[in-house]
């Protein structure tokens, strides 16, 4: 996958996580419903950034997409949350990001 490709779907997952926490924030940790709007921001920018998927079908790049979303979550979960990953999550994001790869570079007929 060429560099531009992962860059791609690690800003994905960075816009996605992101709106999705700024909704986290605003229904389980009563933040301010200000919150809302860069969160749906952030959402339209990961729909539009995943729009952009170097894949020939949408379910493809979304399934691909899926591995490379699981690891940003669990980086968030260290850097956001300050909750260190343990090896069942380590090992669990491993295999996501294999399944993905397989997805992406699996030979079509």
């Amino acid at each position: 996958m060429p560099f531009s490709a992962i860059l791609l779907y690690a800003l994905a997952a960075l816009a996605e996580i992101a709106g999705c926490f700024a909704f986290w924030a605003w229904w389980r940790l009563d933040k301010s419903p200000l919150w809302l709007a860069p969160g749906l921001l952030a959402l339209i920018a990961f729909a539009w950034l995943l729009a952009l998927a170097p894949a020939d079908h949408a379910g493809r790049a979304y399934a691909a997409y899926g591995g490379v979303y699981i690891v940003a979550s669990l980086i968030w979960l260290f850097a956001v949350e300050g909750r260190q990953p343990d090896h069942w999550d380590i090992a669990g994001g491993l295999l996501a990001l294999a399944g993905a790869a397989i997805i992406l570079f699996g030979p079509r007929s």
